[in-house]
């Protein structure tokens, strides 16, 4: 008798105990989540969220041409040198800067997206979310006081997707593009998910070209509360960390401050081709693990030994918790870049890059591709490429180089493929996406990256003017880059060291230039716009800069 008396009160510890348990890991926290719906209703910023501070009525909505100035003119911390002003304020309101683009904006044909349609596909979407998002509460059996979400048309990024057209993805003085950055910067999330590389390599989208991803090469996509949407990508390396000499560029990290500076060099070269960016300090808990649906994401979550709260990437391979990334102990930086609107409204078309890298270990040696059709070998190579469709007979070619000096500038061997949109045709711009992997060794200038423009010998006009206004003393492109980055959260972005690397790689840039010049003369190099009849005048393109 004594003994089963005993066995029935382990049993009752037991029982007791599983039910502790339940309580504390599946109720408690459901019951937290409530509570905390119920203190800080959606639509409004925690208190205690660090990346997310109380929006400002005046901030949230600027006049227009408040905002205006704030984007041309560098914003709120350009007056950090001494009284001397400020040069990025007086870059943006050079002549270059203010002379009119051509072609001329005629019709809606010029731009991107149709806004009626647009607009009734974002209602669609929106409401599609609200019924999954109720759905998703009901199987839980979750109470939600969540306000069903709204398409607000005054929304940043719907104004921003409205506003492409073919000049860029925005235009010079856009006041959406402040207030795009403010957003991403200040609203609370309201999902999280993986991107669709990572969800076609788990099997759960088809998608027919995707960048396969490992462990150290994690990305998501947060929703905010405007239904806004941006790509997230974490830290994975400090500042002032240089890529090894004995990495090869395909398996580098990818670098969340090489997208927010990429965003604002491409802006300050007047391409306007790289998505807005911006840095933000993200709680991992509560706006990634609390509010994503997605189970697998869920799983990947753990608390480290120093009881930071860390997650990696799930797929196939090289998905292990050392290349987690961690929060400290929930705040973790990373960039934000806006998403471009749905292929269903403005396909895109991804095309091999025709000065594509090998993506082996063999590199050019590989006698599979040491072909005289490669370019690593071939100095001619570019003879080659003028002869085939399109690069025989529009601007692509031209614009290829500038994606070329773009990349030499910020230090990017990646560019396998680029993107452009159809609706432009063969002359439209092409998007640079995807600039992680820039400003990883500011100690060398990998002069490959210029094979373009050394092979071809050809640079716009327009272009060219941009790189000699950036080289003077009142421009120079390291002090404009340092006043403009002090604009993001995260700021410094850059260090010292990759600021000076712009200006060293902007000098062989030119003496590239120079060196074609003296070889093919002045008019076969520097390409005039297409609105101009007359010849590049030498006194506005100056070489000897």
């Amino acid at each position: 008798m004594p003994g089963l008396r005993r066995d029935r009160l382990l049993t009752l510890l037991l029982l007791g105990a599983l039910l502790s348990a339940d309580l504390y890991f599946h109720l408690w926290p459901q019951v937290r989540r409530q509570l905390r719906s119920r203190e800080h209703p959606r639509g409004c910023p925690c208190a205690r969220r660090a990346s997310s501070p109380a929006p400002d009525s005046a901030a949230a909505s600027p006049a227009p041409r408040a905002a205006a100035r704030n984007f041309s003119r560098a914003g709120p911390g350009t007056e950090r040198h001494g009284g001397r002003g400020s040069k990025l304020q007086a870059l943006f309101v050079h002549p270059l800067y203010r002379v009119p683009e051509e072609p001329p904006l005629l019709g809606p044909e010029d731009s991107l997206l149709a806004s009626q349609e647009a607009l009734r596909y974002y209602r669609r979407k929106v409401a599609r979310w609200n019924r999954r998002h109720k759905m998703y509460k009901e199987q839980l059996n979750l109470t939600s006081l969540d306000i069903p979400q709204q398409l607000r048309l005054e929304a940043s990024w719907v104004q921003f997707h409205l506003g492409i057209s073919r000049h860029g993805l925005y235009s010079r003085s856009s006041p959406v593009v402040s207030q795009l950055l403010q957003d991403m910067r200040r609203f609370p999330t309201i999902s999280a998910d993986y991107s669709q590389d990572e969800k076609a390599l788990l099997g759960a989208c088809d998608c027919t070209q995707i960048v396969k991803p490992s462990g150290v090469h994690l990305k998501l996509v947060l929703r905010f509360s405007d239904f806004g949407k941006a790509m997230f990508k974490p830290m994975r390396q400090q500042r002032d960390e240089e890529t090894p000499a004995d990495f090869f560029y395909f398996i580098d990290f990818q670098r969340h401050n090489a997208e927010i500076a990429a965003f604002h060099l491409d802006r300050i070269l007047d391409f306007r081709r790289v998505p807005p960016t911006v840095g933000r300090l993200v709680n991992v808990t509560k706006e990634i693990l609390e509010v994503t649906k997605n189970e697998i994401l869920q799983s990947v979550f753990f608390v480290s030994p120093a009881s930071n709260v860390c997650f990696f990437a799930k797929c196939p391979y090289m998905c292990k918790t050392e290349y987690a990334v961690c929060g400290n102990p929930h705040l973790l930086e990373g960039s934000l870049s806006a998403f471009l609107p749905s292929l269903n409204l403005a396909p895109r078309l991804s095309v091999p890059n025709p000065w594509i890298r090998s993506y082996s270990l063999a590199g050019k040696e590989d006698p599979r591709i040491s072909s005289p059709l490669r370019w690593e070998v071939n100095p001619l190579y570019c003879d080659t490429v003028k002869q085939i469709y399109p690069y025989n007979s529009s601007n692509r070619l031209l614009n290829i180089i500038d994606m070329a000096i773009f990349d030499f500038l910020i230090g990017n061997m990646d560019r396998h493929h680029y993107e452009m949109f159809t609706k432009f045709g063969d002359d439209g711009f092409l998007i640079h996406l995807d600039n992680a992997r820039g400003f990883g060794r500011h100690s060398q200038d990998e002069l490959s990256i210029l094979s373009p423009l050394s092979q071809c010998c050809r640079i716009k006009k327009k272009t060219l003017l941009h790189l000699q206004l950036l080289a003077q003393a009142d421009y120079r492109l390291s002090d404009v880059m340092r006043e403009s980055l002090l604009e993001d959260q995260l700021s410094p972005v850059l260090t010292e060291p990759h600021l000076l690397a712009l200006d060293r790689r902007l000098q062989i840039i030119l003496q590239t230039v120079e060196r074609c010049v003296e070889a093919h003369g002045e008019q076969n190099v520097i390409a005039m716009d297409p609105s101009e009849q007359s010849a590049p005048d030498s006194s506005q393109a100056n070489l000897t800069s």
